[in-house]
């Protein structure tokens, strides 16, 4: 029987959150103003206030070697806060871990480069707080360096890298230096699809030579063709843990027990908010589950702070597998005037019929852009759609649901 590898008790992570009042604009005179009241901490009343959130709030696992864990949960769950707690990066409030070996790390774009460094130097770099000897680096330079696929740029300082490329490089080095523990964020999705499947064939061998890898993604797909464990967090804590088929199924059915847990969503441009998104009846009444094809709708409802035109609401239905089942926008409406300014509260709806999709759960991805083409709201993971119905004697094959015609003919000799 395998060893535990990690050990995690009663870990729990606090932050102290600060809400100062908003003001128009600054002065001069206002931060010299500001700073003499912070130092003699009056006059202060009203403007701040301090409050405690527990990104993680005592969970307690193990994970034994050679396992490969798939850590999921929706946006806020504390997934990222705890693998910067693993990978020492942060420390945790109270509790404890215990961990066996080196750990590599890849968190987000940037994580452990130094940006005036080439990516030969950082390769180095790397390797040398990973603990290895500059033989040890030698060896894995050149696999470092074709899985990567930037040769061309090797001797360039890592800051004039595109995204992609900083993540293919940090990505190779994370991987290739051969830690007992490999921890990687959903920080593989600026990567191109083909690349993606490059990491996680990569990802797929570490775990067969033995070593653990920690894998967070939004993509089902991914974490059930990597993983073989799950970890299922909500809100800091640890709802379960098991095999990864059983832990994904509970995280999609306990999708549409959230619905509108996020009230409000500020778009980063700032000129507008959303209210999450819900499904409403013809009553206009919220609904949770979706009877087998009847109509319903989606309802966005939005406040503008300023007269904006051609904002483009979106969304997609996924599989339990994290496969797009369909894609649909307000722009692909032909009928709609996607040139009118919206202003003030403003409710956009779709009416969605599903005759053909077979009942279970299914995901919804949903954003907005802008006039721009820009991705302003984003979020995958807090809506989800449940369709009830039974249809056919032998049960749901499939996602859709086609009738056909069968006959049966006697053959004539």
């Amino acid at each position: 029987m395998s060893e535990s590898i990690i050990k995690v008790e009663n870990l729990g992570k606090k932050y102290i959150l600060g809400h100062q009042k908003k003001e128009k604009y600054t002065t001069l005179r206002d931060v010299i103003g500001n700073t003499v009241k912070s130092v003699l901490k009056t006059n202060n009343i009203g403007k701040n206030t301090q409050g405690e959130f527990w990104a993680l709030d005592d969970l307690s696992f193990e994970i034994k070697q050679g396992d490969r864990v798939g850590i999921i949960g929706r946006n806020g769950a504390g997934k990222s806060t705890l693998l910067k707690i693993l990978s020492r990066i942060t420390e945790p409030t109270k509790g404890q871990i215990k961990i066996k070996g080196r750990i590599s790390s890849l968190l987000e774009v940037g994580t452990g480069f130094h940006p005036e460094l080439t990516g030969r130097e950082n390769i180095f770099l790397n390797g040398a707080v990973l603990g290895m000897h500059k033989q040890e680096i030698k060896k894995k330079f050149d696999e470092i360096v074709a899985f990567a696929e930037v040769e061309k740029f090797l001797d360039t300082p890592v800051k004039r890298y595109s995204s992609g490329m900083y993540v293919r490089l940090a990505f190779a080095v994370a991987a290739h230096l051969e830690p007992e523990i490999l921890i990687v964020d959903e920080v593989l999705a600026v990567g191109d699809a083909q690349f993606q499947k490059k990491c996680l064939g990569k990802m797929k061998d570490v775990g067969d030579e033995g070593r653990t890898v920690l894998f967070v993604s939004h993509n089902m797909a991914a974490i059930k063709a990597l993983c073989d464990q799950g970890i299922f967090l909500s809100q800091g804590q640890l709802i379960s843990q098991g095999d990864v088929e059983g832990i994904v199924d509970q995280y999609f059915l306990s999708g549409h027990e959230t619905i509108g847990a996020r009230e409000t969503i500020t778009s980063k441009c700032g000129r507008f908010e959303l209210t999450s998104p819900y499904w409403i009846n013809n009553e206009e009444n919220k609904i949770k589950v979706y009877n087998f094809a009847e109509n319903y709708r989606l309802r966005f409802e939005f406040n503008f702070k300023e007269p904006v035109s051609r904002v483009n609401p979106g969304f997609a239905i996924v599989d339990y597998m994290g496969q797009r089942i369909f894609t649909s926008h307000l722009a692909d409406d032909p009928r709609v005037d996607f040139n009118r300014k919206l202003e003030g509260r403003v409710v956009i709806d779709t009416e969605i019929n599903l005759p053909t999709l077979a009942p279970g759960v299914y995901g919804i991805i949903f954003g907005v852009r802008d006039e721009y083409e820009n991705t302003v709201i984003y979020s995958e993971g807090e809506l989800n759609l449940e369709i009830e119905g039974t249809v056919h004697k032998n049960g749901a094959g499939g996602v859709l649901l086609h009738t056909t015609d069968w006959k049966i003919a006697s053959l004539v000799s």
